[in-house]
C-alpha cells in the first residue's frame, strides 16, 4: 500500500466528511456536499487530486455501476410491467420532446444533423443517482412526482441500450481505438457494431439466466457469507469489464444483469450484499464529477456554456412541466417533477465517451458538453431547494383537491360503518348476511363505486363531519364501526364522536397496540387491533399443524387474546415512557406464558390422545416434543 495511495485517501474522505455535512446543515443535499469537495480537491482549486480529474471519474463511475444494478435487482418484470403506461408515457414523451427541441437549437448553431442528433439525445439524459438520492433524503420517493421521476428515469436507463445501437449509424467513421482502454468494435463497419451492441446486452441474459443463477446456488451452499458478497462483486466487475471491452458502458451492462436476476431466489441476498458498497462509491462518483469540472474551458468560453447550461435546464423544464399538466400533476408534484429532472445525467458521459470514438462530435465540444453536464447536476440540489423554500409554499397550498359533495343518507339503521376497504367490508358482509342493516360510509370515491358495482349500498361522505354522522342518523344509532384504513382519520373520527355523542357505543379498529392506547385513552374499551387476531389465528392453525387438537389449540388462542387484552390495559399508563414500557411488557409476557403453560397442564385430560402427559410438559419445558410424541 502506498503513501500516495494514502494520502489520496485522506484528501477524499477529508473533504466528504467536512462538507457533506456542512451541506446538510444548511439545508442542502449531501449530493450538492459530495459536488463541492470534488471541485475544492479538484485541479482547478485546491489541486489535490493533480491533473487526473478524467482518471477520477473512470474509477468513481464504478459507484453508478453499483447503483444501477441494484435499481436493476428492484425491478422485477411483473411491476415493470404494471407501470408499463406510465414508463412509456413520462418517459417517451420526456425523451421525444427534449431531443427534438435540443436537436433544432444544435442545428440552429450550425451543426451537422447527425451531431445535433447524438447531442440533443446525450443531453436528454437525466441523473439517475442524484435525483433518486435525493428523493430518497428529503422521504419524496412515493410521492406522485417521485413516482413519476422513476418512472422517466427507468425509461431513459434503458432507452440507453438503443440509443448506443443507434450512434455507430450515426458516425462517419468507426470507433476510433483507445490504447488505454482498447475496445472489440474498434475498426468495425457501424453496421456490425449495431449488431454487436444488441448481441452484447443479449448475451447478458443468457449468462446471467444459465450460468450465474446456478453458480450462486452452489456458492449459497457453503453457507459462507463472505463468500457470497465476493461472488456479488465478482458478479458487477466481471459485467462491467465485458461491457468495457466491446465498447459499451458498464453501467448498462450492470443494469441488464441486476434485472435478468430480478426475479432470482438470490435478489435480495445480493442486494444487501451490495448496497453498502453503493453509497460509499456514489458519493466517490459525484467527488469526481466536481473535480472534472474543466474550469479553464468555462474561463475560455463563459457566456457560451452558461447559456447552454440554462438552455438545456430551460427547455427540459418545460418539456417536463408540460408533460406533468397533460398527465394532470398537480402543480406542486409539477414543479418538483419538472425540477428535480432538468439536469443532465451520469449517462451523458458514457455517451459522451462513445460519440468522441466515433468522431461525431469533436473533442473540443465534447469537453463543453462534460462541463454542461456537470454544471447542471450541480444545480439540481439548488433547484430543489428554491422550490422547497419558496415555490411549495405557494403552489403547495393552493391547489387543493375539489371535495365532491357527501350523499344525501335517506335511511338510518341501529349500526353505522365508518370506512369500508378490506377491514370494514369484511365487517358488513358478515353484518348482512346475518339479517344486521348497516348504514356505510367511506370518503373514496373510487372505492364507493367499486362496492356499489358489487351490490353494497355506500354512501360517499367524510365520517369525520358533524353533519354527515347527523345525516348518516348517528344520534338514534345504537353502534358505531369506526373502521378507516388510515389510523390518524380513524382516531380523529372516535374524538369527534365521543365529544359530540356520548351515548352511541363505539366499536374501533386499531393497526397496533399503539393505536389501540390512542383509542382508549378517549375512553374507547372495545378496540381490535387487526393484526392480533390474524396473528393467533395463524399460531391457532400451526398448533393445530403440529399436533395439538383443535378444540385444544383454540382454546389456548382464545385465552391469549384474553390475557392479552388485559395486559393492554394496564401498559397504557406506561406507554409514554419508552424504558418503562418496555420493561412492563417483559414481565407481562411472562406472566401470559406462565398462565398459558398451566392452563395447558391443568385442562389436559386423558382423552385428548393426540399427545401424552409427557410429551405437554416436555413442550411447555422446552425440551425435545419428538421424543415424547406417541402417535
Amino acid at each position: 500500500m502506498t503513501t500516495d495511495f494514502l494520502s489520496q485517501a485522506l484528501v477524499y474522505l477529508g473533504a466528504a466528511v467536512i462538507c457533506v455535512p456542512i451541506a446538510k446543515k444548511i439545508g442542502m443535499s449531501s449530493v450538492l456536499g459530495y459536488l463541492l469537495s470534488g471541485i475544492i480537491i479538484g485541479p482547478f482549486v485546491l489541486g489535490f487530486i493533480g491533473g487526473e480529474g478524467q482518471d477520477i471519474m473512470h474509477v468513481a463511475e464504478f459507484g453508478v455501476v453499483m447503483m444501477l444494478f441494484i435499481i436493476g435487482l428492484e425491478l422485477e418484470p411483473s411491476a415493470f410491467w404494471k407501470m408499463r403506461k406510465a414508463i412509456a408515457g413520462f418517459g417517451f414523451s420526456q425523451l421525444f420532446g427534449t431531443s427534438i427541441l435540443l436537436f433544432f437549437v444544435f442545428i440552429l448553431m450550425g451543426w451537422q444533423w447527425t451531431t445535433a442528433v447524438s447531442a440533443g439525445l446525450t443531453l436528454t439524459m437525466s441523473s439517475t443517482a442524484i435525483v433518486l438520492q435525493t428523493l430518497k433524503e428529503k422521504g419524496l420517493s412515493h410521492t406522485t412526482a417521485g413516482q413519476a421521476s422513476f418512472s422517466v428515469l427507468l425509461f431513459q436507463d434503458i432507452a440507453v441500450i438503443p440509443i448506443l445501437a443507434i450512434l455507430p449509424l450515426l458516425a462517419t467513421t468507426s470507433v476510433v481505438a483507445n490504447e488505454a482502454h482498447p475496445s472489440l468494435l474498434s475498426g468495425l463497419p457501424a453496421w456490425v457494431q449495431t449488431i454487436l451492441v444488441i448481441a452484447a446486452v443479449g448475451s447478458i441474459y443468457g449468462i446471467g439466466t444459465y450460468l450465474v443463477v446456478p453458480l450462486l446456488r452452489v456458492i449459497a451452499k457453503t453457507g459462507l457469507r463472505e463468500m457470497f458478497t465476493a461472488s456479488s462483486l465478482l458478479l458487477v466487475v466481471a459485467v462491467a469489464f465485458l461491457m468495457e471491452m466491446v465498447g459499451l458502458s458498464p453501467a448498462l451492462g450492470t443494469f441488464v444483469a441486476g434485472v435478468v436476476l430480478a426475479n432470482s431466489e438470490f435478489r435480495h441476498e445480493l442486494e444487501s450484499d451490495i448496497d453498502p458498497f453503493k453509497g460509499l462509491l456514489l458519493g466517490l462518483f459525484f467527488m469526481g464529477v466536481g473535480a472534472s469540472i474543466n474550469f479553464q474551458l468555462i474561463q475560455e468560453a463563459p457566456a457560451q456554456i452558461a447559456m447552454l447550461v440554462l438552455l438545456v435546464l430551460l427547455i427540459k423544464f418545460i418539456v417536463l412541466f408540460g408533460i406533468g399538466k397533460i398527465y394532470k400533476l398537480n402543480n406542486d408534484q409539477n414543479f418538483l417533477f419538472a425540477l428535480g429532472l432538468s439536469q443532465v445525467g451520469e449517462f451523458a458521459f458514457v455517451l459522451l465517451s462513445f460519440t468522441g470514438q466515433l468522431n461525431i462530435i469533436d473533442q473540443e465540444w465534447i469537453g463543453k458538453l462534460t462541463a454542461i453536464t456537470a454544471i447542471s447536476m450541480m444545480t439540481t440540489p439548488l433547484l430543489l431547494l428554491v422550490h422547497e423554500k419558496f415555490i411549495h409554499p405557494y403552489f403547495g397550498i393552493k391547489e387543493k383537491p375539489v371535495e365532491k359533495p357527501g350523499d344525501t343518507i335517506e335511511e338510518h339503521h341501529d349500526v353505522i360503518v365508518a370506512g369500508f376497504g378490506h377491514f370494514g367490508s369484511t365487517i358488513g358482509r358478515l353484518l348482512r348476511a346475518n339479517g344486521i342493516k348497516a348504514t356505510i360510509l367511506d370518503n373514496n370515491p373510487d372505492q364507493v363505486e367499486l362496492l356499489r358495482r358489487m351490490g353494497f349500498k355506500v354512501y360517499y361522505g367524510d365520517a369525520t363531519r358533524i353533519d354527515m354522522l347527523k345525516s348518516a342518523g348517528i344520534e338514534s344509532a345504537k353502534i358505531l364501526i369506526a373502521a378507516i384504513d388510515s389510523p390518524e382519520v380513524n382516531s380523529n373520527l372516535v374524538h369527534t364522536v365521543r365529544k359530540h355523542f356520548p351515548h352511541i357505543k363505539i366499536l374501533a379498529r386499531a393497526r397496533n397496540r399503539f393505536d389501540a392506547h390512542e383509542l382508549m385513552e378517549t375512553g374507547v374499551t372495545n378496540v381490535y387491533r387487526e393484526t392480533l387476531y390474524t396473528a393467533v389465528q395463524l399460531a391457532v392453525d400451526a398448533l393445530g399443524e403440529l399436533g395439538f387438537r383443535k378444540h385444544t389449540a383454540t382454546r389456548q388462542g382464545q385465552k391469549f387474546i384474553k390475557f392479552d387484552e388485559k395486559a393492554l390495559a394496564k401498559l397504557a399508563s406506561s406507554r409514554h415512557d419508552l424504558k418503562e414500557y418496555a420493561l412492563n411488557s417483559k414481565d407481562e409476557i411472562a406472566i401470559q406464558e406462565k398462565l398459558l403453560q398451566n392452563d395447558l397442564l391443568l385442562s389436559f385430560s386423558d382423552n385428548d390422545h393426540s399427545w401424552d402427559s409427557n410429551f405437554v410438559k416436555e413442550a411447555i419445558l422446552g425440551k425435545d416434543p419428538e421424543n415424547a410424541r406417541t402417535k
